[in-house]
């Protein structure tokens, strides 16, 4: 497929633009005033995805009368394993549609469809959720997103959470002051992997190229963030946190085996949301969690009220909409032979696999 833009002519006399985002400081504003725009939705994402994996970003511009009604960004998502996809944004937990009306939301999935179409793809999916369905499939009852405001004063944080995990939270505080834990905010993309890499081999799960995690930080350079938990001066756990308007997503974590241990995950999380409030963010999105999995019932130990989530699949040359995702039986034997190889052979093998879970 090529990602030449190319101007399409819709009979709605919406305009669509099809290709590389030609203006990102045009689309980015967009994506920064609509109310259902994310950080996925952002233009580098695409990019940084492109530049690693080589998958085709395209990027769907709606205009009417020369105003941008609407985006959709898609990624040509050629997986040696599952066959190829046009996904709305892939290793993230949304992306989709945005558009101003109905009539701008409707061009940019016919659209979708006719690229789909063209290159001969499985499915389409975009991970948002939109009232225009006409021959799209809600993806219902996997996942739960958890999103939650934050307290300016830290005794209101603190007494909004839950009292077992207030509990915790405070012995992580007593640690700090008494030196026993301590963050910084000065992590490196090095640092963080390493860590990384420890805690998915331990879940079963491939880890992602180091090179896409520089990609990141060298794009989102100024809204990305790496912090360091140490326990008695040795790092144990990694944060990295993307920021976007007033809302602070801690969306990667890793740990060695003794984080548990030093409380080292309440210590980052609750540092994470109090340095937010301090930079004038009072939002927190905890990302989403597999309904009924162990990190869906330790975010809502936060009192984080989780909100099921609802994709949309197009399918374009599938039968059914593929189950990619730990619950699937087909990949419960991975996941548990996973953990019992070396982790010089995870770090080697998971980029190569890691492309498959978009």
């Amino acid at each position: 497929m090529s990602a030449a833009p190319t101007q399409i002519q819709n009979v709605t006399t919406i305009e669509v633009a099809i290709g590389k985002a030609s203006d990102p400081v045009s689309w980015d504003a967009y994506v920064r005033a609509h109310a259902g725009g994310s950080f996925f939705h952002l233009s580098s994402w695409g990019e940084v995805v492109q530049s690693t994996y080589g998958y085709d970003a395209l990027y769907l511009t709606a205009r009417r009368d020369g105003r941008t009604v609407g985006v959709l960004p898609l990624v040509d998502v050629k997986a040696p394993l599952l066959g190829r996809s046009l996904i709305s944004t892939p290793f993230t937990v949304g992306g989709g549609p945005l558009a101003d009306d109905e009539t701008a939301l409707k061009v940019l999935l016919s659209e979708a469809v006719s690229i789909g179409e063209g290159a001969g793809v499985k499915y389409i999916e975009c991970r948002t959720d939109f009232s225009t369905t006409d021959d799209w499939l809600a993806k219902t009852g996997i996942y739960a997103g958890f999103k939650m405001a934050l307290p300016v004063s830290e005794s209101e944080h603190l007494n909004a959470i839950p009292r077992k995990r207030r509990a915790e939270v405070r012995k992580t505080i007593a640690a700090e002051r008494s030196g026993d834990l301590l963050i910084r905010y000065d992590g490196d993309a090095d640092e963080f992997y390493g860590l990384y890499a420890q805690s998915l081999r331990q879940l079963g799960t491939p880890v992602f190229p180091k090179r896409f995690l520089q990609g990141l930080m060298g794009a989102f350079r100024e809204d990305i963030e790496i912090a360091i938990v140490e326990y008695h001066g040795v790092s144990v756990a990694a944060l990295l946190s993307f920021c976007f308007r007033d809302v602070v997503l801690p969306y990667y974590v890793g740990a060695s085996p003794a984080a548990r241990r030093a409380r080292a995950y309440d210590f980052a999380y609750w540092s994470a949301m109090r340095r937010a409030v301090a930079g004038g963010r009072l939002g927190f999105d905890f990302g989403r969690s597999r309904i009924g999995s162990g990190s869906y019932a330790y975010k809502k130990l936060w009192g984080c009220a989780p909100m099921p989530l609802t994709y949309h699949v197009r399918l374009i040359n599938a039968a059914k909409m593929a189950n990619i995702n730990p619950s699937n039986p087909k990949f419960a034997l991975f996941a548990k032979l996973w953990p019992c190889l070396p982790l010089a052979a995870t770090n080697a093998l998971g980029p190569l696999l890691a492309r498959n879970l978009p």
